[in-house]
């Protein structure tokens, strides 16, 4: 009995310490988001450059914090990849930025597939579907003729993972999917030299961190739902 108080007592304290340590990440998190933000809404470029690398590791560090699964973690980390790429103003960077973004987008896709709950949601396929057409087919005579593939291409990925999150995680990553098809369609219309926003940078910025911040709460939250149902059936079964 002795030994199992302090086993107890010792998981109590490794408990706590993860706790902790969640709290401490997602402050900073918080943190250089708010300093990202802030940046590009007073125009202080360094600021910026400075912070967005740090968004995507720290947003990481969290979800492994709680456990979560390597794909999320992949899916994080070529979202930083992108981040970083997209900092140079280059044709080239904005590709290679496309390509590690949309290989993230292949990690949630692959994610909400194994740890997801298939759900029919045909209101959302029907929505995602017409914003996706109605997106490429205005888009598509104002892109660079170099970029309207690979941006069709990217949008259909996109489109699918933002359907995905919505139809299998539910209502939070949902929503992180949904802000991200937004901040990314922000972005294509100033590729498309559309009119902008003041500050446009800034409004996809805070799109994209929410989107990202929603997606990881949203799996880790319907993952451990799961398991606290899986749970529940072993004491049943028992």
């Amino acid at each position: 009995m002795a030994a199992d108080a302090r086993a107890g007592a010792g998981s109590g304290r490794g408990n706590r310490g993860r706790v902790t340590v969640c709290r401490a990440l997602l402050a900073a998190f918080a943190l250089f988001a708010a300093t990202d933000l802030i940046s590009l809404a007073v125009g202080f470029g360094t600021g910026h450059t400075v912070s967005k690398p740090l968004l995507m590791p720290l947003l990481a560090a969290y979800a492994a914090a709680h456990g979560a699964p390597r794909l999320l973690l992949a899916a994080l980390l070529f979202g930083w990849g992108g981040d970083v790429l997209l900092l140079f103003d280059a044709e080239p960077a904005f590709l290679a930025g496309m390509a590690s973004f949309a290989a993230g987008h292949i990690c949630y896709l692959v994610l909400f597939k194994a740890y997801g709950k298939a759900r029919a949601r045909c209101g959302l396929l029907v929505a995602y579907t017409t914003a996706l057409l109605t997106t490429v087919v205005l888009l598509w005579p104002d892109l660079p003729p170099g970029l309207r593939v690979p941006v069709v291409g990217y949008s259909l990925l996109l489109t699918a993972m933002a359907y995905a999150a919505g139809a299998r995680l539910g209502l939070v990553a949902g929503l992180g999917g949904a802000l991200f098809l937004l901040s990314d369609t922000l972005i294509a219309t100033g590729v498309a030299d559309w009119p902008q926003p003041p500050r446009p940078d800034l409004w996809i910025m805070l799109t994209y961190i929410a989107a990202q911040f929603l997606l990881t709460v949203g799996t880790l939250g319907a993952l451990e739902a799961r398991d606290e149902r899986t749970a529940l059936k072993v004491m049943v079964t028992d």
